[in-house]
């Protein structure tokens, strides 16, 4: 695992603590900051690839962080913490440009899996591999989406969403990486995709997303239009069905 800079802002001195001990155990130089000011401070000057921030904190909020990190620095990977099962604030965060959420509590099992889709989609992000590519197995068009789904991902996901449309098939897959992202504009464009394929009767499924945004889905609608698969080999076995 690369190491990096992490920052860390929360009033919470407990989990303050609990992230440095977790972050230094994988040899990351951690940052700790215990409000808005001093982690927009510390931001600043340390530039860090990976930002965890509260969002209820008194003073500068994390909405306000997180805007004033992402018009900095466009590619950081922001991930908000939010109270459990709180998932109108992670939606709200996510039209902000929040790339994940975890709930407080933090557990060591979802840190760690917060962390991980952090690096792979800051590798994606610096390898310029396309976040939308289209192939066509057996009867089945998919469209393989990773890394950061978000407004500068529309072109890419045209694209691929044409070439699919163009085939001889109307099952369409939307295979997502595990550490894919998609924010609040990402997920616009990818209704607007959907809500296509349901007016000329395409067969579309899901597979890969990962829990967090799984929950995201159904609160956004996206389920109204596509059926959502963990695994790729069931998202195929519904598409291929024909009862």
């Amino acid at each position: 695992m690369t190491k990096r800079k992490v920052l860390v802002i929360d009033d919470d001195k407990p989990t303050l603590s609990m992230f440095e001990l977790f972050l230094k155990v994988y040899g990351h130089a951690v940052l700790l900051a215990e409000n808005g000011t001093e982690g927009m401070a510390l931001f600043e000057a340390e530039k860090p690839a990976i930002v965890f921030t509260d969002i209820k904190m008194p003073g500068i909020d994390g909405f306000a962080v997180l805007d004033g990190i992402k018009s900095q620095a466009p590619e950081t990977e922001v991930i908000i913490m939010t109270g459990h099962g709180d998932m109108d604030l992670a939606v709200e965060a996510l039209n902000h440009e929040a790339t994940d959420f975890i709930n407080k509590p933090i557990s060591r099992t979802a840190l760690d899996a917060a962390l991980h889709r952090a690096q792979e989609r800051l590798n994606i992000t610096r390898s310029l591999v396309s976040v939308a590519q289209y192939e066509q197995e057996d009867t089945l068009q998919i469209i393989k989406i990773l890394g950061n789904i978000n407004a500068g991902a529309e072109a890419s996901l045209m694209a691929a969403y044409g070439k699919a449309c163009a085939g001889n098939s109307t099952r369409l897959l939307l295979s997502f990486d595990e550490n894919t992202s998609i924010n609040g504009a990402g997920i616009a464009v990818l209704i607007q995709l959907l809500s296509a394929s349901k007016k000329q009767q395409h067969k579309v499924a899901i597979s890969g997303i990962s829990e967090n945004f799984q929950e995201i889905f159904k609160m956004v609608g996206i389920t109204r239009f596509a059926s959502v698969f963990i695994d790729k080999a069931d998202a195929e076995a519904y598409l291929k069905d024909t009862a």
